[in-house]
């Protein structure tokens, strides 16, 4: 059966904060297949988009040139550990559809996990990774999985866990995700949407932390062999 693969992206800054100190790119693989790189700079604000914009940069430099997910995230952790002498750090997710291997495959380094469901099982990939940036050849956690009709990955920042801390509330990422997968082909951008829409509530509308927040489900084809993407960038 043909697949193909739908992914959205929901994200907005800590609260009086001049900018995100997250930065989320796409990038076509070389081989075929796309990868998503999302990284939270230290701190937030300027200084925290200028640390996560470095990590991406280059890591999107090296996937846009074949190199291998887990390698681009040693190399840009070391690239910098030695710009910022390992004083900074930074979280790194790299969510990669790979159509030479026909796998997705998930690179981390971050505390942070990745909920990845199949059918109605669900699982938390949240097995201990390092934060980039603060040691030398820090090696990422990497899951790879077959591309199957059905599978849903929803990676995020931490703001997303973040989200009710002044209440003492939290958000269940797990239980919101089952609810959309019993109906019948969710969208992403609905479940991105939702899960942030919540941690806002959490938050009264006033995010403690930067929050981004990326789906992606491996569907039934429907349609041309069109490639489509939609951006919604809100000006102040």
């Amino acid at each position: 059966m043909d697949m193909e693969v739908r992914a959205a992206a929901a994200k907005v800054e800590k609260y009086a904060s001049s900018q995100s100190g997250d930065t989320l790119e796409m990038v076509e693989r070389p081989g075929g297949g796309i990868s998503f790189v999302l990284a939270d700079g230290q701190r937030s604000g300027q200084s925290a988009k200028a640390i996560s914009n470095m990590v991406v940069r280059k890591v999107i430099s090296l996937l846009a040139e074949g190199v291998r997910d887990g390698a681009a995230a040693r190399a840009a952790s070391d690239y910098l550990y030695n710009a910022k002498k390992g004083q900074v750090q930074a979280t790194l997710n790299i969510l990669s559809v790979d159509l030479t291997t026909n796998t997705l495959v998930i690179t981390r380094n971050n505390p942070a996990p990745v909920i990845v469901a199949q059918g109605e099982q669900i699982s938390m990939l949240d097995s201990p990774s390092l934060v980039v940036g603060l040691y030398r050849d820090t090696r990422p956690v990497i899951n790879e999985m077959p591309l199957e009709i059905g599978i849903t990955v929803v990676m995020f920042t931490d703001g997303l866990l973040l989200s009710g801390e002044r209440t003492g509330e939290s958000l269940d990422v797990t239980s919101t995700l089952r609810m959309f997968l019993d109906e019948e082909n969710p969208l992403p951008r609905i479940i991105a949407d939702t899960l942030l829409e919540q941690a806002m509530k959490l938050d009264n509308g006033r995010p403690v932390d930067d929050i981004s927040v990326v789906a992606l489900r491996v569907m039934e084809k429907r349609g041309d062999e069109a490639r489509r993407m939609t951006v919604r960038l809100p000006i102040p």
